[in-house]
């Protein structure tokens, strides 16, 4: 089989994606420099990709400064996605119920790269949460929907992202290594894992892989706050039983969807 070549607007694109992915979770504004190291592009092909986006309006200089934030035709591109995808749609219902019966943030995520990305997520307004939503970034490796994702590969594929993972953490890899292998017992023994202060501290996840519609798409569903409570053991055990009664009724309810997420 021959595969189409790869043209100069082909390349243009892919890295044009690079950058407005390399702005993570938390939305931090980034300048050229950072945004070089993050995409691993020099810092002047850096430098004509973000003017570039900056005219088609999916970035902006922040006010005062050299660095750049996402803009409103990026938010365009997923308002559209949630709109026309159903997963999003039939998800959020039962997202919002789970959330304010725990007064936590629910997110459902699928991979990008080394980071999962959240195609829909819910939260208590009750409750102080991390900065986060549609088309947020988290980083697989550090973070328990991410590792619960890994989980539910088969071994195979597994071994690669992990390996992946590691080598993509250079001095902190036997640290990462632990953390994961950890977090693959609590799922090979309760089903769920879980992970405190990895990402941001005070915050914890939880989460377990679950499969999407009537391709089976492996994705995540997490639960997380920024925990008050002093016993994690018992925001396990007023969590969990919730998640996965939750997970079971989530893959009931788009069990039928065509569309992949």
């Amino acid at each position: 089989m021959t595969h189409a070549p790869v043209t100069p607007v082909t390349l243009t694109l892919d890295r044009g994606l690079q950058i407005l992915r390399a702005f993570h979770a938390a939305r931090a504004p980034l300048n050229n420099g950072e945004l070089a190291q993050r995409t691993g592009m020099s810092r002047s092909a850096v430098s004509r990709l973000t003017s570039t986006l900056i005219q088609l309006g999916y970035l902006r200089r922040v006010a005062g400064g050299s660095r750049f934030e996402l803009a409103s035709g990026v938010f365009g591109i997923g308002h559209a996605y949630l709109v026309s995808n159903p997963v999003t749609r039939l998800a959020h219902p039962l997202m919002q119920r789970l959330a304010d019966r725990l007064d936590v943030s629910v997110a459902l995520a699928a991979p990008n790269g080394l980071d999962m990305l959240y195609v829909a997520h819910r939260t208590s307004a009750r409750i102080a949460t991390l900065r986060l939503g549609v088309g947020s970034l988290l980083p697989m490796g550090l973070t328990a929907i991410g590792r619960a994702w890994l989980w539910g590969l088969p071994e195979p594929q597994r071994q690669h992202y992990v390996a992946r993972l590691l080598e993509a953490a250079g001095p902190q890899r036997e640290g990462l290594r632990s953390e994961i292998d950890s977090a693959f017992d609590d799922l090979r023994s309760n089903g769920v894992c879980m992970s405190f202060g990895q990402f941001q501290r005070d915050a914890y996840g939880i989460a377990l892989p679950v499969r999407i519609g009537r391709e089976a798409v492996l994705m995540s569903l997490s639960c997380g706050a920024i925990r008050f409570q002093r016993d994690i053991d018992a925001v396990r055990q007023r969590v969990v039983p919730a998640l996965k009664q939750a997970a079971l009724e989530l893959e009931t309810e788009l069990r039928d969807v065509r569309h992949e997420p």
